[in-house]
């Protein structure tokens, strides 16, 4: 028997019998659709934040008094910390001699923003910052100007806004030059940012950027401070860090020996962060998919063992016309990993149409990785190697007169 007549007879015990094979995979589609769902759907999150953290300079990286992700065990001790402050951010600036560009920053979400009897959703974050802040966070301006020197130290009222902002104050009009409200206050517009577009669903054009003091006035000076630095070079962005981190520990009074109590964020320590959260998101994944791929297994290597039952006497037949041990050991291995094989490609299927389905009806991203999709048919069809090993070596075993006897 070649591998052709083997596969040819093993689709042809399947048809046979469609419900119970069609039973039989169920365990295996759901596995590989699970992880070929997910995959999906990561692979879709991680490239679109991997575009996002493009916009970050290599040569920038932010202090915050809290990590990027907090655990609830330590949540309290963050909270803990001693805010950061304007004053330590602007002795970063005058006494480091590796950073270029420095701000402070401070935001709150959730604004209206007024124009006449004309508003915006409640929905629109509004940011304090330096005349650094464009080039720190790469947000340019692309019509008007931004924020100079004098601007920031006299908490002028001028803002720079995003482009929801103006679609939805400024249709017909250009708004450089006009007033709208913030909070209490009046603020003058001196410039429209560029679009940025949007990241899980969430516009990054739906902002108002203002001077930090004049933030300050407005919103509150007990405000906890992100400070944004930019290196001279990315090639010094290490020795930046070290020269900043020893800055901040003076100006924090933290003692000799105790640890930082403030965090260091850079691209590449986000970029690891947030690999590291889809990551346990697909382990999840891996580990559902692992239990219905055992399940399914355990079904093939069932029904398996019924089709060796069921056809004893055609085994039987087999041998004594000449068919070998390894000839009927093969024709059931084959029959196996065909029945798994077959509810590995519907899991793909299933799983990649659920993928795209998400990605089109949420905000999640979808993208279908080609690797994951010839994992899953691999991983399904060693399922049903190993699973069909033991039925197909009990049909090989059995004694050709004995199995011709048999009804």
């Amino acid at each position: 028997m070649n591998l052709k007549e083997s596969i040819l007879i093993a689709l042809d015990a399947l048809r046979t019998n469609k419900l119970r094979s069609v039973l039989t995979t169920l365990g295996i589609v759901i596995g590989v659709m699970t992880v070929i769902g997910m995959m999906t759907i990561i692979e879709g999150i991680n490239a679109s934040v991997r575009e996002q953290f493009e916009q970050i300079g290599t040569n920038t990286f932010y202090i915050s008094k809290y990590p990027a992700v907090q655990t609830g065990h330590t949540r309290e001790l963050y909270r803990n910390r001693k805010d950061l402050t304007v004053d330590q951010a602007m002795a970063v600036k005058r006494r480091g001699t590796l950073v270029q560009s420095v701000s402070p920053e401070m935001m709150t979400w959730g604004q209206r923003i007024r124009y006449g009897s004309e508003k915006t959703n409640a929905d629109v974050l509004v940011m304090g910052g330096s005349e650094d802040w464009q080039r720190v966070n790469s947000f340019f301006v692309e019509s008007g100007r931004f924020f100079t020197p004098m601007d920031v130290q006299s908490a002028r009222r001028v803002c720079v806004i995003g482009k929801d902002i103006v679609e939805s104050l400024f249709p017909f009009k250009d708004p450089i030059g006009e007033e709208v409200r913030i909070g209490p206050d009046r603020f003058r517009i001196i410039g429209v940012f560029e679009e940025q577009g949007s990241i899980f669903g969430q516009s990054q054009d739906n902002l108002v950027t203002i001077p930090y003091t004049a933030f300050s006035r407005v919103f509150g000076q007990r405000r906890n401070v992100r400070i944004s630095v930019q290196a001279i070079d990315p090639q010094y962005l290490d020795a930046a860090i070290d020269e900043v981190t020893g800055i901040l520990r003076r100006e924090r009074k933290v003692p000799p020996g105790k640890p930082n109590d403030f965090e260091i964020m850079t691209r590449d320590s986000l970029s690891e962060t947030f690999r590291n959260l889809t990551a346990v998101v697909f382990a999840s994944a891996v580990g559902i998919a692992g239990i219905s791929l055992l399940v399914g297994g355990i079904g093939i290597m069932n029904i398996m063992l019924v089709s060796v039952t069921e056809r004893t006497r055609e085994i039987g037949i087999r041998k004594s016309i000449g068919a070998k041990r390894r000839d009927i050991l093969w024709q059931f291995i084959v029959e196996a990993v065909a029945l798994s094989a077959l509810g590995g490609l519907i899991g793909v299927l299933l799983g990649t149409g659920l993928g795209i389905l998400i990605g089109a009806v949420t905000p999640l991203p979808a993208s279908v990785p080609i690797w994951a999709v010839f994992v899953g048919l691999l991983f399904s069809s060693g399922v049903g190697l190993f699973f069909g090993i033991f039925p197909a070596g009990k049909a090989a075993k059995l004694d050709p007169v004995v199995a011709l006897r048999y009804e």
